[in-house]
C-alpha cells in the first residue's frame, strides 16, 4: 500500500462465554457442598464478562505504563511513547486513542 500506513487494531480476546458454560456444566452435576463455590465463581464469571472493552484496553494500558514505572498522566506524550515502546508496532494514533481511553477508565 502506498502512502497508507497500516494499523494495529487493538483487540480484546474473552473466554468468559467459555467459562461460564464449564461452570455451569460443573453446577449441573454439583453436591449440595461443591453448589456454593461453583455459584460464587459463576457470579465472579458474570461479573468480569460485563466489564466493557473500552476499560479492559484501559486496564491493559495502565499496566504497560505501571511495569515501565510510569506514573504520570496516561494520555501524556510520554505515556504514549512508553506504549509504543511497550508494543512495538502500535501506530501512533492507537496509542493516543488507547491512552486517551486509560484517562477515562482510572484504576
Amino acid at each position: 500500500m502506498i502512502g497508507k500506513r497500516a494499523e494495529l487494531e487493538v483487540v480484546v480476546l474473552r473466554d468468559a462465554d467459555v467459562i461460564a458454560a464449564g461452570l455451569r456444566d460443573a453446577l449441573a452435576e454439583a453436591s449440595p457442598e461443591q453448589r456454593p463455590g461453583l455459584e460464587l465463581a459463576a457470579a465472579l464469571v458474570e461479573r468480569a464478562a460485563a466489564v466493557p472493552d473500552t476499560a479492559l484496553r484501559a486496564r491493559w494500558v495502565h499496566e504497560r505504563l505501571a511495569a515501565a514505572g510510569y506514573e504520570g498522566p496516561p494520555d501524556s506524550v510520554r505515556a504514549v511513547k512508553i506504549l509504543r515502546e511497550a508494543a512495538p508496532g502500535l501506530s501512533l494514533l492507537s496509542a493516543v486513542q488507547l491512552s486517551k481511553d486509560a484517562a477515562a477508565h482510572r484504576p
